[in-house]
């Protein structure tokens, strides 16, 4: 049996309810979704890497160079062994903590 890698496809947000979800202007990873898409919504990787199903008529499809589409998928799907502060442990800070002065 020959799997076909799914095809990605991406979408510029033009509307939203919620732009802690959603922002303006921005390109969204869109996820295929057949019963979705008949219902007239789509799912997208939102602000905080979460699917769900938005309107359709809160994007814009885009037909974007393959070499585009790479460059969002890895910055969207970063490898975590390449993560660099991932991993990293909190030093403690060697500046003197602020403290708020007294009016006299």
């Amino acid at each position: 049996m020959n799997k076909q890698k799914p095809i990605t496809h991406f979408a510029i947000c033009v509307n939203t309810d919620d732009s802690d979800l959603l922002t303006p202007r921005m390109i969204y990873e869109i996820l295929p979704d057949e019963s979705a898409t008949k219902s007239n919504y789509l799912r997208v990787i939102d602000n905080e890497g979460e699917d769900y199903l938005y309107p359709a008529d809160y994007f814009v499809l885009v037909d974007l160079p393959q070499a585009i589409q790479q460059a969002l998928l890895r910055v969207s799907h970063p490898d975590p062994q390449h993560a660099p502060f991932r991993h990293r442990q909190r030093v403690p800070s060697t500046q003197p903590k602020r403290t708020k002065e007294k009016a006299s």
